[in-house]
């Protein structure tokens, strides 16, 4: 859940807390040193973020206040950063039996709750690892959850910006190439991440072996394809939340600076004090809290201490395997390792399947290889994890002995047998063991996971219909598939029930535009104009100067005009043909911002007799309306309607 009471440390503050982040580091030595860390038993535990749709746009829904004070006294249930998002964390319980059945049921009952609260706000809930209605504006500040930590989140990241915004640049079938104002571009993503209770003794192999089996767990459990409507890695979420928090630019040198959200530089070579060590050396100090305890004396006087600043600042540093301190309820400290790049969704079960996945195989690969470091080289490890990110269960992984293997026939050959003994090595009860890791094993089978089942959907959608439509189609049908709690590999493609769902109540003009745009110049030839809009079939084209801003128009209806005047003037043996775009174009056309709904759209457009809308924002072109967009929508609502 994180902190609650942190601020932006001045810097007197600062040194204060950097202070006893040092002697925090220095308990933790000692405690290590000494034995201090539990070791039985072994527990697990997961934590499920989600997104707050409204219940008839299916677009983000800022009510999670509203929805958490129906949820008063329902400790597991806390905000996240965006307030269209909640987070259910689940009871750590002991990694045997029926452990893995007991965190699915635990998540079924926590979600029939939050459920309810929603509906009863207005919305409806989504499990997915990007939802596919979320738009840019709706990562505006004024989405931000009112709690100061998330406040003092905002303000240390944007105080350590080397440029003039954060960027989005990601290529998959589309490509994404946008500007930000803001680090809540985070709130894009949303995960399921679990939790694997470690013995010191056992940290550094189990750590290791957890990032080298990243790559493919992640590639068979991706569920985040598809951002503001563009089709990009099968796991976006991984190049999202780096670029999210990324305050560097760009230099003339080649020096290295890592991101604060990143995957790891090497191997564990001792303890889990080279990653905290690290992260303090590499990252400055972006948030403060105060501290009432001195780690030290604690130490000192025989009491476990909990290490507040080291919890403050390695919550501001994001690694997809993430080493957690906490403490027991015997009072003994533990670790663990987090799991971070499961993404939410599909459905409860293909959760509890991706947990037990990772969980199996980090547990027994363990058993069959105590130095994973013997067997595949840092370098693969790194470029496997991106790999599945970009192209998930479609990888071709490097593996052992330099051999180049699909993720489907690592999976079914190698790794889930290895899951497997590593289940049954903790106790877990064969039936849960054959239930989880068959819904993997049958992905494989079908070459199905839930970005691929997302990416297949919306591409077919879009042949019929527009951007904001298909988006909304898809997000309804992932609705109407995770009610029925059935694995994604069986999930069925949108029927006309879901087209019918569709209601484009409030719309904002950039959701409608068109953005794949034809312009021209002021000074290009006319006969250019003509062709391009007889080849493409135009009736409007924008003209704009070399930075982009608009400053005329050109229509069909002005060349026909043109060329009848011409064909008058032909008669009469007065011929002064226009050459160029500036002789016929509109000057200064009517445009409409980005913001403005398409109820004001029409209505400018009827009351001003005009069929087009080039669609500005500080005067730089951003998309175009015309009343084909209107007629081709209200058509198929009538269709249906009927």
């Amino acid at each position: 859940m994180g902190e609650e009471r942190v601020n932006v440390p001045r810097e007197e503050d600062k040194a204060d807390f950097i202070r006893h982040l040092l002697r925090d580091v220095q308990a933790l030595e000692y405690m290590l040193q000494n034995d201090w860390f539990e070791t039985e038993p072994i527990r697990i535990g997961a934590e499920q973020e989600m997104c707050l749709v409204d219940k008839t746009t299916l677009k983000p829904a800022p009510i999670a206040i509203d929805v958490l004070k129906k949820l008063e006294g329902h400790e597991w249930a806390t905000t996240e950063i965006a307030q269209f998002n909640l987070e259910n964390n689940f009871s750590p319980r002991e990694f045997t039996g029926s452990a893995l059945h007991e965190m699915e049921t635990e998540n079924i009952q926590q979600m029939k709750i939050v459920r309810k609260a929603v509906k009863a706000t207005g919305g409806q809930v989504v499990l997915t690892g990007i939802l596919p209605t979320i738009r840019k504006f709706d990562l505006d500040l004024n989405n931000l959850t009112p709690k100061p930590r998330y406040r003092a989140l905002i303000d240390a990241i944007n105080s350590q910006l080397e440029k003039s915004s954060y960027e989005l640049n990601l290529a998959g079938i589309d490509e994404l190439l946008l500007r930000h104002d803001s680090p809540l571009l985070e709130a894009l993503n949303t995960s399921y991440q679990v939790h694997l209770q470690v013995t010191p003794a056992t940290f550094v192999p189990l750590y290791n072996i957890a990032q080298a089996v990243t790559a493919p767990v992640m590639a068979i459990a991706a569920n985040s394809p598809i951002v503001f409507g563009k089709r990009l890695w099968h796991e976006s979420r991984i190049a999202l939340f780096q670029q999210a928090l990324d305050v560097r630019n760009s230099r003339d040198h080649m020096r290295e600076r890592a991101p604060r959200v990143n995957f790891g530089n090497r191997w564990l070579d001792n303890s889990i004090l080279e990653i905290y060590r690290e992260d303090i050396a590499r990252f400055r100090v972006l948030l403060g809290t105060e501290i009432e305890e001195d780690s030290l004396k604690m130490i000192a006087e025989k009491k476990t201490p909990k290490l507040k600043a080291l919890q403050v600042h390695n919550g501001t540093v994001y690694r997809w395997n993430r080493p957690c301190y906490g403490i027991s309820p015997n009072g003994q400290p533990h670790l663990r390792i987090e799991n971070r790049v499961l993404p939410a969704g599909p459905t409860i079960l293909d959760q509890t399947a991706n947990a037990a996945f990772w969980l199996g195989l980090v547990t027994g690969m363990a058993h069959e290889y105590k130095d994973i470091r013997q067997h595949l080289s840092w370098s693969d490890v790194r470029d496997n994890f991106f790999k599945a990110a970009k192209f998930g269960i479609d990888t071709k992984f490097t593996w052992f002995n330099d051999k180049k293997v699909t993720c489907c026939d690592l999976i079914q050959e190698e790794l889930l047998p290895l899951a497997k003994r590593g289940l049954e090595s903790r106790g877990i009860i064969s039936q849960d063991i054959d239930r989880y890791l068959g819904v993997i094993e049958e992905r494989t089978k079908k070459h199905t996971n839930g970005a691929r089942w997302q990416l297949r959907v919306y591409t077919k959608l879009r042949e019929d219909l527009n951007q904001d439509e298909a988006l909304s189609t898809l997000t309804a049908s992932i609705i109407k598939n995770q009610a029925t709690e059935r694995p994604v590999h069986t999930w069925k493609e949108p029927n006309k029930d879901d087209y019918k769902r569709y209601r484009p109540k409030g719309l904002r003009v950039e959701e409608f535009m068109e953005t794949d745009l034809f312009t021209v110049h002021q000074d290009d030839l006319l006969d250019l104009v003509v062709d391009m809009m007889d080849w493409r079939k135009l009736r409007y084209l924008p003209v704009e100067d070399k930075s982009g801003s608009i400053i005329g128009l050109v229509t069909t209806r002005k060349l026909l005009r043109y060329f009848t005047k011409i064909k008058r003037a032909a008669e009469l043996g007065e011929v002064k043909e226009a050459v160029y775009v500036k002789d016929i174009m509109i000057n200064d056309p009517v445009c409409i911002d980005p913001k403005s709904t398409i109820k004001d759209a029409m209505a400018i457009m009827r009351e001003r007799k005009i069929g087009c809308l080039p669609v500005t924002k500080n005067n730089e072109l951003m998309g175009i309306i015309t009343e084909m967009d209107f007629l081709r929508v209200s058509g198929r609502l009538i269709e249906r309607l009927g």
